[in-house]
């Protein structure tokens, strides 16, 4: 569900104020339906709930010229405390077991300042190294004729290259890249966007 209430409170939180729909046309655009197994149902869900929890807030907007009832939503200061938490929480906390919380983190990294984003990847930094040191031992007192060594070799393949990657973004931010919060112009809220023509093509 954390993965789920980041994509949701985020997508809410640009948009400014936006309705079910919009919400979801967003974020199936991302393809998260594939990586973080959220699919329309959930995301309504979580709309509802969010709401329910004070996180956002509904608006019944009646049937007009443009179009049928339905409830906008827009987030609330709770809500965008919350949404900030789980951020950093995806950026800064190493878990292998859910690995879609860095990607949805990832999709809003721009909504915090530099040094912050910087702060909290090097203390991803340290997570790694900590997931690496408690693995890599195990790979040597493997007996090489089980086959099971290839899977801790594997987990420490991925630590290491996951600790290049992260060091390679902090030097991109660290140099200048991506304008993130608090630099530039305000970025305006966009609650009309035309329908995604198609998702970035998978790896």
């Amino acid at each position: 569900m954390s993965t789920t209430r980041l994509l949701v409170l985020g997508g809410v939180r640009r948009f400014g104020r936006a309705h079910g729909y919009e919400v979801r046309r967003e974020l199936m655009s991302w393809g998260s339906d594939e990586w973080a197994h959220v699919n329309p149902g959930s995301i309504y869900h979580a709309l509802k709930q969010l709401a329910k929890e004070g996180l956002l807030r509904a608006h019944e907007v009646e049937e007009s010229d443009a179009g049928p009832p339905h409830t906008d939503y827009e987030i609330t200061e709770a809500g965008h405390a919350e949404f900030l938490r789980l951020l950093r929480c995806a950026l800064a906390t190493v878990d292998v077991r859910h690995p879609e919380m860095l990607t949805a983190g990832l999709g809003f990294l721009t909504e915090l300042p530099r040094g912050e984003a910087v702060r909290l990847l090097r203390e991803r930094l340290d997570g790694l190294a900590g997931w690496r040191a408690s693995v890599a031992p195990h790979v040597q007192e493997q007996d090489p004729a089980d086959h099971l060594r290839e899977l801790l070799g594997w987990w420490v393949h991925s630590a290491d290259s996951a600790t290049a990657w992260t060091r390679g973004l902090i030097e991109r931010l660290e140099a200048g890249a991506y304008v993130m919060a608090g630099e530039g112009p305000p970025r305006p809220a966009h609650p009309e966007r035309p329908a995604p023509q198609g998702r970035p093509a998978r790896p």
